[in-house]
């Protein structure tokens, strides 16, 4: 007889697998009416492309429901439905980006089912603390390296690799949020005890906030450096919240909120760019700018205005006239054609993704899963909330693109491997393995709550920690 588990597990596969289809047939629709709109005529070859695109969904569908039995069922559905209407747009923009973007898509689904494959337990990442840390901190300065970083729109994002080019900040977020979580998982404690105090201000040991430090320069370095206000203020604000949902301190967003500000400050009257994005924010619609400075800005208010409360229809606006229409400015191409209620819709998926990654947080055992799976939400609600806010003059525009909608390979690859992540943190965790004939623990990932005996990276005394913890402070 099925257990209780077995029969959740089911429950939800049948979830995922309807809304699946529907996400599919979403996908499908959009793409119809894009051509139709455009060209009066239905599109060649449809029965084709919703053949592919169905097996590619469906393939990701069975990857969760064999190898992360009882994962959250909202993820995949959600994710490949923003795809399927980022790839419409594309196409309705230009067909030779709809071309690559939807390579790009069937390779990010692969990814997607090749990470549940190899990452079969999201603990045995807890073990290479430093060398996920270097190694995301090295991708994310690789753009300054002379010849391989090129600078496009003023901010040197991108690196080229013969006849591939691709922004290395999007797979280095992943990795640094792999490593602040370990990192923190291993150090809360620390962190949340005051054994310092300057003034009102109680702070912890000086050596525990080295690499937070650490992380506090690079972000500086991108910002400066790079001329990247986006990634910088992206990579900053993951790190203040994984921080705060280790500790619980408060303080800390307070100081990390007034070194950013005071940051921004010095970066407004040291760096152009950095200037041109605040006139730009600041008077996109000033005669003085809206045809020089502010003319995206304004194109992208223009866009959203003239589409009004349910939108002008699918192929049947003129987003054409948006600069990076496709990439920055997505978002105002959805405004238009899609309207405030679409766009509504479109938002309410990030809050799904967010608000159930931050529900797989909360029920997970171990230390490392809770900032894990914080981290990884923290980055899809607010890389949303960056470029929606630049777009709307909510905040200074930035260059970070809108997950699983914008074009670009690196932004829709990673997004899979991140939501893959996510998958495998809000499945059941598998038991530990048995003790060995001796009462020596085989080989394998920690048990929840404990610390791995083996961590290739972890310092100091490689005993287990108690479970109590590693389950608190998230």
């Amino acid at each position: 007889m099925p257990t209780l588990q077995q029969r959740r597990a089911r429950a939800r596969a049948g979830t995922e697998l309807r809304l699946t289809v529907f996400a599919a047939a979403l996908t499908a629709c959009a793409y119809v009416l894009v051509v139709a709109g455009t060209t009066g005529k239905a599109p060649r070859g449809v029965a084709g492309f919703v053949a592919v695109i169905a097996a590619g969904y469906l393939a990701a569908h069975l990857a969760t429901t064999r190898l992360a039995r009882g994962a959250d069922p909202a993820f995949v559905p959600t994710a490949t439905a923003l795809a399927g209407i980022g790839y419409a747009v594309v196409y309705r923009l230009d067909h030779a980006l709809a071309d690559n973007q939807f390579a790009w898509l069937l390779i990010g689904l692969a990814l997607f089912v090749a990470t549940l494959i190899v990452i079969r337990d999201h603990r045995v990442l807890d073990r290479y603390t430093y060398t996920i840390g270097l190694v995301g901190i090295g991708t994310l300065l690789l753009p300054m390296v002379p010849g391989l970083g090129e600078s496009i729109n003023g901010e040197r994002l991108w690196i080229h690799l013969g006849p591939l080019s691709f922004q290395p900040s999007e797979i280095a977020k992943v990795l640094l949020v792999i490593f602040l979580a370990s990192y923190l998982d291993r150090t809360k404690e620390l962190l949340a005890t005051s054994t310092r105090r300057i003034g009102p201000i109680r702070l912890p040991e000086p050596r525990s906030l080295g690499p937070l430090l650490v992380a506090w320069g690079v972000a500086l370095v991108i910002l400066f450096a790079e001329d990247d206000l986006g990634t910088s203020l992206l990579f900053f604000g993951i790190f203040l919240a994984m921080l705060w949902a280790a500790t619980g301190r408060s303080a800390y967003l307070a100081v990390g909120l007034v070194l950013f500000a005071a940051a921004s400050v010095a970066a407004y009257l040291l760096v152009p760019h950095v200037q041109v994005r605040i006139v730009a924010w600041l008077h996109a619609l000033s005669p003085r700018y809206v045809e020089n400075q502010g003319y995206q800005v304004a194109q992208g208010e223009f866009a959203m205005a003239s589409g009004g409360i349910l939108g002008t229809g699918l192929g049947q606006g003129h987003p054409g006239l948006i600069p990076a229409a496709a990439t920055d400015f997505v978002f105002a191409s959805l405004g238009e054609e899609l309207g405030l209620l679409g766009t509504t819709v479109v938002l309410l998926m990030y809050l799904v993704l967010v608000w159930r990654g931050l529900r797989a947080a909360l029920g997970r055992d171990d230390g490392f899963g809770k900032l894990l799976a914080t981290g990884l939400s923290t980055t899809l609600g607010l890389q949303t909330f960056v470029i929606v806010g630049g777009i709307t003059r909510l905040i200074p525009l930035t260059g970070v693109t809108l997950p699983f909608v914008s074009y670009g390979g690196s932004s829709l690859i990673t997004n899979f491997i991140l939501l893959a992540l996510l998958v495998r943190i809000s499945a059941p965790t598998p038991r530990a393995p048995a003790p060995a004939p001796g009462g020596t623990r085989a080989e394998g990932p920690p048990p929840a709550g404990t610390r791995a005996a083996a961590s290739v990276d972890a310092p100091g005394d490689p005993s287990p920690e108690p479970a109590e913890h590693a389950e608190g402070g998230a």
